[in-house]
């Protein structure tokens, strides 16, 4: 079939993007691997999977009706209600009739001559648009790990981004969590309540902040409901479109006394105060970040009754906020349970997956096989990238965008490849992250900008500049020099030892504030996107 725009992906990105270009009166249409909307709240369907954005600052923004009409119910909203939410704007938006599900783009192929792309499915059929748009997000192709024998269990075993659609009740049975990143902590601490036996296998500990959700009365939903304009404000002006903004302060510019003060009171606050809301220098500065680092394996010696445990649940190889921050409720203290127990995989590494269970050993230890009902691998996705070489996506001369980012993403402001005209991307590599839907509603309007800009001008092709591509991709390095986040291997800066050809660090996402991402796309529009190649 011919339409004016195709979209991949069928969540949050995509539905407004569809919203806005049937609102330009074009002929879009979204294609979705999966049976339903949502995206990422399809997907990541595990137990304990939630925000960690406050609720009404993650919601769409753009719609009064919208919001006039749905209560949140948490302040960190959980995935079946937020997979409700997103079943509430695709109804009331009418987007199903444009959706085709269950459908897998695999290929997605330029052509020159009629300036449009040619799309194929995995079922084999094909169909043309003049823009392709990629909302495909930045963590949504899971990886498995290199353990041998993995499919020889016999039991229950499933990836994090791939659960059940029915709930599994753990109830007296033997589970195995491997992975103690965001979606390991959230599962880790829901497993723990009702499992008979839970071994956790954690190859390298992360730094946790809670997270002190609570529900939200039908009185505190009526009360925000008037603030929406202010917290969306408030979004705005912020480093990453958090409720939470850096304290203007140095660590070492207030007394311990001070310090420590500000330190219980972020810790006992909501959200990510602890990360976003610390003092200015604690992701640059060494000595602050291990100052407060120190103050947290505090907390984790405190809460944790074991103190052998403890320290390995202490990372020693990355800072406080240099890798992303998981929050959580009572995690630490799952570990004071009879029925946990914790495996080191450094220490004692999984030699592979039996029929049975999971056998460990090592150079310092015997053998040791553990046995299970079920496995659960929370070991993450290929990020940032992983979407995209998932796609055989061919640009102009049949260039392939995989090899064309082989030694690293190079794009222009986040949303454009040179050598690819007419594609653009939603939460594309080197754009704001942060706050994802507010990140994705602007990113959005602006595509939707330079859509509206060539109808209007009767342009059929768009596409910017190597020397664009270039002066934005060292802006980006340039903005990451100094953070320390950078001199860690986590996927923030591209690292997955399970994906080929990814174990070396690359500059994978833009470092500087909202604000100033926004006003650089800004001066595009306001030019009259005179810095792309129009025709």
């Amino acid at each position: 079939m011919q339409f004016d725009a195709i979209i991949i992906g069928a969540g949050i990105s995509g539905l407004y993007q569809l919203h806005c270009l049937r609102k330009l009166g074009l002929k879009a249409h979204i294609f979705e691997s999966g049976t339903g909307v949502g995206g990422t709240w399809y997907w990541n369907r595990y137990p304990g999977a939630r925000f960690d954005s406050e609720s009404y600052s993650y919601g769409y923004s753009f719609s009064q009706e919208l919001l006039d009409e749905w209560d949140w119910t948490e302040h960190f909203s959980p995935q079946p209600k937020t997979l409700e939410y997103l079943n509430f704007v695709a109804d009331k938006l009418d987007l199903r009739r444009d959706i085709t599900f269950s459908a897998r783009v695999t290929a997605a192929h330029w052509q020159e001559a009629t300036r449009d792309w040619h799309v194929t499915l995995e079922d084999g059929s094909r169909h043309d648009a003049r823009f392709l748009i990629t909302a495909i997000g930045p963590l949504s192709a899971p990886t498995m790990p290199k353990i041998e024998g993995i499919d020889s269990f016999r039991g229950l075993s499933c990836h994090t981004a791939r659960f059940p659609k029915e709930p599994i009740d753990f109830t007296g049975k033997r589970v195995a969590v491997i992975g103690t990143g965001a979606t390991g902590v959230q599962t880790i601490q829901e497993v723990a309540k009702t499992a008979r036996t839970l071994t956790i296998f954690q190859r390298t500990p992360n730094w946790c902040a809670p997270l002190h959700n609570g529900p939200i009365t039908k009185q505190e939903m009526a009360e925000i409901r008037p603030r929406y304009p202010e917290i969306f404000a408030r979004c705005q002006e912020t480093f990453s479109c958090f409720l939470h903004s850096p304290d203007p302060r140095g660590t070492f510019e207030v007394t311990q006394e001070e310090r420590e003060a500000k330190w219980e009171q972020l810790y006992g606050s909501k959200g990510f105060g602890m990360w976003q809301g610390n003092f200015r220098d604690i992701l640059t500065d060494r000595k602050a970040n291990a100052a407060l680092s120190d103050f947290v394996a505090r907390k984790i010696r405190q809460r944790v009754k074991d103190q052998a445990t403890a320290t390995r649940l202490i990372p020693t190889n990355h800072g406080f906020g240099t890798r992303r921050v998981p929050l959580e409720t009572r995690y630490y203290e799952v570990y004071n349970q009879p029925n946990v127990r914790l495996v080191d995989i450094k220490q004692t590494p999984i030699e592979r997956i039996t029929e049975n269970g999971i056998r460990v050993g090592g150079l310092k230890t015997t053998a040791e096989q553990f046995d299970f009902d079920i496995i659960i691998y929370a070991t993450g996705f290929d990020a940032i990238t992983g979407s995209f070489d998932r796609i055989d996506l061919r640009g102009a001369d049949g260039l392939r965008l995989k090899d064309k980012w082989k030694g690293g993403p190079q794009t222009w402001l986040g949303v454009q490849v040179e050598g690819f005209p007419n594609m653009f991307m939603v939460m594309g590599p080197h754009t704001a992250l942060g706050n994802i839907p507010r990140s994705i509603e602007y990113n959005v309007d602006w595509v939707t900008g330079v859509i509206r800009h060539m109808r209007d001008h009767g342009l059929t092709r768009g596409e910017c500049t190597p020397a664009g591509v270039q002066d934005w991709t060292d802006h980006v390095k340039a903005l990451g020099e100094g953070l320390l986040s950078n001199e860690v291997d986590s996927w923030m800066t591209g690292i997955n030892r399970n994906v080929e050809g990814k174990t070396e660090r690359i500059v994978a996402r833009y470092s500087g504030s909202a604000p100033a991402y926004r006003a650089r796309c800004d001066a595009v529009a306001e030019g009259g996107y005179r810095e792309m190649r129009l025709a």
